[in-house]
């Protein structure tokens, strides 16, 4: 079996590390400059008896390791990290908000924006034999985000790395969740070129060789053309039976029960409403067509777990919002995995919608996995310089986009 070593960046609590970590990968540096998410990571580590990571945690800002005593300290890392084991691999996902449609949306010169520059900088100084950059939708649909997203690539192409990248969303990997993210993979191009693809004049490796659609589990095009139900009246601790013809696997309420939210640590952590409580009663059960205020229908998936900026997702048949362990079943969290009972409500909430899903983490692995493990590649057509991302359908507006 290949042993390969994982740097993991702007990890938050670890869902993206956990992901990779079950799937042979073994994490030997976290990096990440908020204490608390910090803290949680290791806390959560414990719980699921993994062992700490090899080089440990740093908690400085990732732009430190760019600059010249940071970058001297990586390089003897990753430099060691290379004597016992076949592959290096950077994994990350840098913070969002500026290029989310719903966020700031300063773009590459917000704060938040600037460390996706300094990620990719970060990995053509290292040179990792792959990589790993996930980020929301809008960093590729938006216009003036997508110019900043090829200048990214662009550097990518010319410190030696052949890329893939699709949109995925979460659901597909059978996460009860609609959650579109952007995941760009780049590979050495000696580590391709081993494997027999010519990359001397390409640079994405060809949509009929990298392995995205083999861990999928529910294509979208199936997923969606479900009768999922729409709206109930809302009543307090009602039951309703599922309905025939969905994907029950799917569901907030399937997965309540597989985590067993009820009896879960964090299942008492939730905000408690100061008011607005007849509010919390008026609106139905699968309404979550605003901004705020969504109620889950325990029959559907939910939209994406983002619960910042005021935006409040309801239980659907308890006149509260959702609870920590809900919230952690939503992004397909093993049920052991927990937060320590000294994060504050909005620091536990705010790395649970940061993170990425752990069936999606567990996906994108498997996919990397399987790929570096190739023997050879067989492949007939040359492919030109520039592929597309796949289209994608929208349950919300039926057409493709």
């Amino acid at each position: 079996m290949l042993k390969i070593k994982v740097f993991s960046f702007f990890s938050g609590c670890g869902f993206l590390d956990l992901g990779f970590e079950n799937t042979a990968f073994e994490i030997v540096f976290v990096n990440e400059n908020f204490s608390p998410f910090m803290a949680a990571y290791s806390y959560a580590r414990q719980l699921l008896k993994i062992s700490e990571p090899e080089y440990g945690y740093f908690t400085d800002s990732l732009v430190s390791l760019t600059e010249e005593n940071g970058k001297t300290y990586l390089q003897e890392l990753v430099k060691d990290s290379r004597r016992n084991s076949d592959f290096i691999g950077f994994i990350g996902g840098p913070p969002c908000p500026d290029f989310s449609v719903g966020g700031k949306n300063r773009g590459k010169n917000g704060e938040n924006g600037k460390l996706s520059d300094a990620y990719i900088e970060l990995i053509c100084q290292q040179q990792p034999d792959f990589f790993v950059f996930e980020n929301v939708k809008g960093l590729w649909s938006t216009k003036k985000h997508r110019a900043f997203y090829e200048e990214m690539k662009s550097k990518l192409y010319r410190y030696g790395y052949i890329i893939t990248e699709r949109l995925i969303n979460a659901i597909e990997y059978g996460v009860p969740q609609d959650r579109y993210r952007i995941i760009l993979i780049g590979f050495r191009c000696k580590l391709v070129q081993d494997k027999g693809l010519n990359t001397n004049y390409k640079k994405v490796i060809p949509e009929n060789i990298f392995p995205w659609e083999k861990y999928l589990l529910y294509p979208q095009s199936q997923v969606f053309s479900y009768g999922w139900p729409e709206t109930n009246t809302f009543v307090e601790n009602s039951e309703i039976n599922c309905p025939k013809g969905i994907l029950q696997e799917l569901t907030v309420e399937y997965w309540f029960r597989q985590n067993n939210v009820v009896n879960h640590p964090n299942s008492k952590d939730y905000f408690q409403p100061r008011a607005g409580r007849i509010k919390f009663e008026t609106v139905a059960e699968g309404d979550d067509r605003k901004k705020s205020y969504k109620r889950l229908h325990r029959w559907r998936y939910s939209p994406t777990a983002c619960y910042g900026n005021n935006e409040v997702h309801l239980h659907p048949y308890k006149i509260r919002r959702l609870s920590v362990a809900e919230a952690l079943a939503i992004q397909s969290l093993p049920e052991k995995f927990a937060l320590p009972n000294n994060m504050t409500l909005t620091n536990k909430f705010k790395t649970i919608g940061n993170g990425v899903p752990y069936l999606a983490a567990q996906g994108v692995a498997k996919t990397i996995l399987n790929f570096v493990n190739m023997e050879k590649i067989n492949y007939q057509e040359e492919i030109g310089y520039q592929l597309e991302l796949p289209l994608v359908y929208s349950p919300k507006s039926k057409y493709v986009v």
